[in-house]
C-alpha cells in the first residue's frame, strides 16, 4: 500500500542568500590580504594606515590598502560576516558599480578622516598619528548606515524577525582571568587611576605594533605590558601634562626595552 505524501516539509535559511559578485571579490581580497599578513608580518606596517607615514613619507596608498588588513581571525570574520549580510542586499538594490563606489568612498573617507583627526592639537589625537589602523570597519559602518536608511525599500528577508520573548534567556559566565591576564592589568590600572591607565594604553599600543611586525610573539604581550606598569612611578592626581609625559615615558621605555 502506497504511503500518503508528508503533510509538511521543513526548510531553513540564513542570511540574505547567495553571494553577489562584488561581495565575492571583496571577501576574497580581504582573505588573501589576511593570509599574506600572516606570511609576511611586516606587511601591516607598509599597507596599514599610519598617519605619520602618510604625512611625512607620502604613503598615499595606505588610506586604501588598510581596508584589506585585519588583526586576527575574529576581526576579519565579523567584518566579512557583516559585509555579506548587509552588503548583499545593497548590491542587489543599487547594482554592482554603485555599490563598489559607495563601499570605497566610505572606507577611503574613514581613512582620510583618521589622518585629519590625528593632526588635531590634542594628546589622544597625537597617539593616533603614530598608530597603525587596519580593518574594513569604516566601509562596513557605511554599509550599516545605508542598510538602515534604505529601509523598507530593500529585498524582503526570508528569515522571520527575532522574537525576544522566545529568545530571552542569555547566559553569562565569569571571565577566566588566567586565560586573559591582560584584563586583570586593565582593571587594576583603572582602579588605581592616575597615570597608570595612560601607561597601560601606551604600552599596549607599542606591544601590539611589535607583535604585528613579527618582533615579539603573542605570549610576550602580557609580560611586556606588566613590566612597563611595574617600572612606572604613578602620579595619582595628574594634570594633562602629566598624562602626556606618562604616555611618552611608556613608549620610550618599552621601545628601548624591545630594541635591546
Amino acid at each position: 500500500m502506497r504511503r500518503p505524501p508528508a503533510a509538511s516539509t521543513f526548510s531553513y535559511s540564513f542570511g540574505p542568500g547567495p553571494v553577489t559578485p562584488a561581495i565575492k571579490v571583496l571577501i576574497a581580497a580581504n582573505v588573501a590580504a589576511f593570509l599574506a599578513g600572516l606570511v609576511v608580518p611586516g606587511l601591516t606596517l607598509v599597507l596599514g594606515l599610519r598617519p605619520a607615514d602618510v604625512i611625512e613619507h607620502s604613503y598615499v596608498w595606505q588610506p586604501v590598502t588598510y581596508m584589506f588588513l585585519h588583526g586576527g581571525i575574529f576581526h576579519i570574520l565579523f567584518n566579512m560576516l557583516a559585509l555579506w549580510m548587509f552588503g548583499t542586499e545593497l548590491e542587489r538594490l543599487w547594482g554592482t558599480r554603485y555599490f563598489l563606489k559607495f563601499y570605497f568612498v566610505c572606507g577611503i573617507g574613514a581613512g582620510v578622516l583618521t589622518v585629519l583627526f590625528s593632526l588635531m592639537p590634542f594628546g589622544f589625537a597625537q597617539q593616533v598619528y603614530y598608530s597603525v589602523v587596519i580593518g574594513a570597519s569604516g566601509a562596513i559602518y557605511g554599509l550599516l548606515l545605508a542598510y538602515a536608511l534604505t529601509y523598507p525599500e530593500r529585498w524582503p528577508s526570508p528569515v522571520p524577525p527575532m522574537d525576544f520573548s522566545i529568545a530571552s534567556c542569555l547566559t553569562f559566565e565569569p571571565l577566566d582571568e588566567t586565560r586573559y591576564p591582560c584584563f586583570s592589568l586593565a582593571r587594576e590600572a583603572g582602579r588605581a587611576g592616575g597615570t597608570l591607565p595612560a601607561v597601560l594604553n601606551a604600552a599596549d599600543e607599542v606591544a601590539v605594533a611589535s607583535f604585528l611586525a613579527g618582533r615579539i610573539s603573542f605570549l610576550d604581550l602580557y609580560p611586556i605590558v606588566a613590566d612597563t606598569l611595574e617600572h612606572h612611578q604613578p602620579i595619582y592626581r595628574p594634570c594633562l601634562e602629566d598624562l602626556l609625559e606618562a604616555d611618552r615615558w611608556a613608549r620610550d621605555y618599552l621601545t628601548a626595552k624591545l630594541r635591546n
